[in-house]
């Protein structure tokens, strides 16, 4: 069995107006529960088993939804804002219905995997200091990253604030005038890649995030563009908790 839910509960949660707009629809005898019309909005049903219909469409039922999305530079990572563009303006009205939120922070101008959900557990585990979930992000740092500043980045590196972060991971691809690198790190400070790299006397110009835990952005998805979860990754994600 599912979950057993009031059934105007489960139709306002859908997107069909508030508790008070879907009472009337259901008075109005516009709902079936298993074919057969259901006028009490009290009324007990189990959505993941029973079919729902109103005005004689059936309600494809989810509990939670999971997504990713490669966030493009220039959006903000919250649920909204009346001046700035969210991650969740790129989000179909379909996803939105079920009050969704993003898991963690991508600042305004950092790219990559974002995950956005409604399963607040998952949201709850994936962003505890205490889970210790590695994130891995690819950066481009202007001046030269070398072997002192790996050791650093192992030992911790003792922000602006007098935090010294966790130990983190740092993979060299190319030094230059402009580095290219890999960080692994395994907590989410604010603006915490940038600020490690600060403070080494070096700046971020570009960053994105490749993955969290077992789950790597999908490189077919376009900066702005996304798709639900697979099963194996929603299980991957649950195990990691």
């Amino acid at each position: 069995m599912g979950s057993i839910q009031r059934l105007d509960k489960v139709i306002a949660n859908m997107g069909y107006g508030s508790r008070k707009d879907v009472k009337k629809i259901i008075k109005s005898g516009a709902v079936e529960i298993d074919d057969i019309i259901v006028t009490d909005p009290k009324t007990k049903v189990d959505p993941e088993v029973q079919c729902i219909r109103v005005n004689g469409r059936q309600i494809d039922y989810k509990k939670n939804i999971y997504l990713m999305l490669n966030k493009p530079q220039g959006v903000i990572t919250a649920t909204e804002d009346k001046r700035l563009s969210t991650v969740l303006d790129l989000i179909d009205k379909e996803y939105l219905k079920y009050n969704p939120s993003p898991v963690g922070r991508l600042d305004k101008y950092t790219e990559g995997l974002l995950i956005i959900t409604n399963d607040g557990m998952m949201n709850h585990n994936l962003t505890s200091p205490r889970k210790g979930i590695d994130k891995e992000y690819y950066a481009e740092v202007y001046g030269r990253v070398n072997i002192r500043d790996v050791e650093a980045f192992k030992e911790g590196i003792v922000l602006d604030d007098g935090y010294k972060t966790m130990p983190a991971e740092l993979i060299i691809l190319e030094e230059s005038q402009v580095s290219k690198v890999i960080i692994k790190i395994k907590e989410g400070k604010f603006h915490q890649v940038k600020r490690m790299f600060q403070a080494i006397d070096k700046r971020v110009v570009y960053l994105k995030r490749l993955s969290i835990g077992n789950l790597r952005l999908d490189e077919t998805l376009e900066p702005g563009d996304y798709r639900e979860l697979t099963e194996e990754e929603i299980i991957g994600l649950k195990n990691l908790m």
